[in-house]
């Protein structure tokens, strides 16, 4: 955890352009966008992935899609969006903190 680039987001000690906070979650847009919206849901707990998911933590994951139709909104996108979530290094996992990925802006294509 000491190491993990989002814990040191969550914490303020790197700096982000949020979109949503509070008490469980932090919203921001990925510095390397791979479509013209492209903002990250992180839980405020260190998690490594899904993986990790349990009923003592699933209620944050739970309040990632709970408020996702309104921050697709804020962003414009709420029409049409992709939302991603990769584990481990075969699935290209880059940062070890369980992560959403909410892309839209354009037509997004297939993924196969």
């Amino acid at each position: 955890m000491g190491d993990c680039v989002f814990c040191k987001i969550v914490s303020g000690g790197i700096p982000s352009k949020k979109v949503f906070e509070d008490e469980m979650i932090l919203v921001f847009h990925d510095i390397n966008p791979a479509a013209p919206v492209h903002v990250l849901c992180v839980p405020k707990i260190h998690m490594e992935s899904i993986n990790e998911l349990n009923i003592s933590n699933i209620g944050y994951v739970s309040r990632i899609f709970e408020k996702m139709p309104e921050i697709v909104k804020s962003l414009g996108i709420s029409e049409g969006y992709r939302v991603v979530s990769n584990v481990g290094e075969d699935g290209r996992q880059s940062v070890g903190h369980l992560h959403f990925h909410i892309l839209g802006g354009r037509k997004l294509g297939f993924m196969g």
